[in-house]
């Protein structure tokens, strides 16, 4: 087996409510990535984003990694991991600091960000990523990259993601159990942002809603920068729940049934179709018109979309998503979802796959692999800004040391 620094391959992780997956990924030499290892299992263990049974969280990421390692001939020791739940929260800041040379470098950009995320956070919490959104320096505003600029005072606003700090070590926790280590844990809605939108979106203004199992999370774009996060807790599992419930089959089959047969808007659905419904408790199984079980989806949906459209209102920024919506994550692909979207939030709406991706993409041509893609993009792009930004250890040391006598003279 070959190892994953000769080949330069990036892991992605996701530990969904309903499925594990992992992926690894090559990067390649013109900026994409080449799919070269898929691997999916069920996840047991897992609730609305938080782990509820360590040891079944810890078998279902065992099956998915050795799938993974399997079809890529490779062993893998690190991840970055996906992390969502209602703890999930975000706050924007702002930062200021002078210009030491009158000339904006790296190391002022790194301390004006270093000022905007210089507040207090609870004990509990876990800094999970500091986003700038926009600069100024001096009277000039909305600069997005002030290296190189002239100035005296440069200020930075920048968009803060925090979790809970248990919840993660939770998740982590399975990992180490799984003999791996956790490079880096990322909001799974900024993961999916990287791997589904496109910079066009971002500028107009754009919302991700990235609805699994246990969770919607969503991730609101304006101007090329993320405004506003937040974690919905209810998703897909509850319309599996519904059907069970409603038509008295089990949990396994009812998911089957949606996969399969639902479809969010009723209208979408002849009357005349019908599907086998499993009874429980060996009882015979029953005829029902596909358009029943529509009758009971939609309502759901429109509870869903309605907490979203809430949401969205709460951060102020509806009006300024003029790319509209992008529906992504496994409970996205219903049938009528972007028709019933498009009806309630009156903008336009589509569901996001993986873009600019290479190899296996046949595995991950798919909503449901938006998170686990976009780990790989987020570390891909993580690894260059580090190629790029590196300076040289005897320049930033002279620099230090004259930016100290000037500070101090």
């Amino acid at each position: 087996m070959s190892k994953p620094a000769e080949r330069n391959l990036i892991v992605g992780l996701d530990i969904g409510t309903s499925q594990v997956k992992a992926v690894v990924g090559e990067a390649l030499h013109d900026g994409q990535i080449s799919i070269v290892g898929v691997g999916t299992h069920a996840s047991k263990g897992m609730d609305k984003g938080g782990v509820n049974d360590l040891n079944l969280v810890v078998k279902s990421v065992q099956s998915a990694v050795s799938e993974m390692e399997l079809m890529a001939d490779c062993r893998v020791s690190s991840v970055l991991m996906s992390i969502s739940g209602r703890h999930v929260k975000c706050q924007n800041e702002n930062g200021m600091v002078p210009i030491n040379n009158q000339e904006v470098t790296q190391e002022d950009v790194d301390n004006v960000i270093h000022a905007a995320r210089s507040v207090p956070i609870a004990a509990e919490r876990r800094l999970l990523h500091v986003l700038p959104q926009e600069y100024t320096i001096d009277v000039q505003e909305g600069i997005k990259n002030p290296i190189g600029m002239s100035g005296v005072r440069m200020e930075a606003d920048a968009h803060i993601i925090t979790c809970a700090d248990d919840m993660a070590k939770n998740l982590t926790k399975c990992i180490e159990r799984c003999d791996l280590q956790a490079d880096q844990v990322i909001f799974s809605a900024l993961a999916s942002s990287y791997a589904v939108l496109t910079d066009d979106e971002k500028e107009l203004g754009v919302c991700v809603v990235d609805i699994g199992g246990g969770t919607m999370d969503i991730v609101i774009y304006t101007d090329g920068a993320i405004r506003h996060t937040a974690v919905i807790p209810v998703a897909g599992n509850q319309i599996t729940s519904d059907i069970a419930k409603i038509f008295r089959t089990p949990i396994s089959n009812a998911e089957e049934i949606k996969v399969k047969y639902a479809c969010a808007l009723k209208d979408m659905v002849s009357m005349e179709d019908n599907i086998e419904v499993p009874s429980v408790g060996g009882r015979p199984a029953r005829a029902m018109s596909r358009h029943t079980l529509a009758e009971v989806i939609e309502p759901r949906y429109q509870e869903l979309f309605e907490l979203v459209h809430d949401e969205i209102r709460a951060s102020g920024l509806e009006e300024q998503i003029a790319a509209g919506l992008v529906l992504t994550g496994g409970t996205a692909k219903m049938e009528g979802a972007v028709e019933f979207a498009e009806e309630l939030f009156q903008m336009p709406v589509r569901v996001g796959k993986p873009i600019e991706i290479k190899g296996l993409s046949e595995y991950t041509d798919d909503a449901g692999f938006a998170t686990v893609v976009g780990l790989l993009q987020y570390g891909k792009l993580q690894s260059e800004n580090k190629k790029t930004s590196k300076p040289k250890p005897v320049e930033t040391f002279l620099h230090r040391v004259q930016s100290w006598f000037k500070g101090e003279f």
